[in-house]
């Protein structure tokens, strides 16, 4: 009678299945050929149009003792708007994270922000000093009209 030795046997470890790893494989060589794809022949991008600025104003928003905040022509020093507290949360909003920023780059209070309406109707909220654009119309018309409106409101204070 002949024992079998168990011992002999050799354990074979599991290996991950190769199915899956192919799979992943071509997913990612199919991403990287349809990023190729897309970026040479401009599929999915979104270009600017070369517009220019129809006209532009440097702001100072100044926050008063009542929670209103006073809009001021940075060149000329005269009053554009004074926002009444618990009014135009957009405009508080946008002011707030640009603000926030600046105090992040220790960026004081001083510089000016520059808004601009453009050739193509887009009205741009921009901060030079911490080199940040906000496009207005990315957050509907409604809300690029509060910034509009102080740029109507800039130009008869001129």
């Amino acid at each position: 009678m002949r024992q079998e030795s168990t011992n002999n046997k050799t354990r074979r470890r599991p290996s991950f299945p190769r199915g899956p790893l192919y799979g992943v494989g071509v997913l990612v060589a199919f991403v990287f050929t349809i990023i190729i794809i897309g970026q040479t022949y401009e599929i999915g991008t979104v270009r600017l149009p070369n517009a220019k600025p129809v006209e532009s104003h440097h702001l100072y928003f100044t926050d008063q003792s009542d929670g209103a905040i006073l809009v001021t022509n940075a060149v000329t020093g005269s009053k554009i708007d004074r926002l009444a507290p618990g009014t135009n949360g957009f405009i508080r909003a946008s002011l707030r994270s640009l603000v926030r920023e600046r105090r992040l780059a220790g960026v004081g209070s001083k510089p000016p922000f520059r808004l601009t309406v453009w050739t193509d109707g887009r009205v741009t909220l921009e901060d030079p000093s911490i080199n940040r654009l906000i496009d207005l119309r990315a957050f509907g018309p409604t809300n690029q009209h509060a910034f509009a409106r102080l740029i109507d409101k800039g130009s008869e204070t001129q």
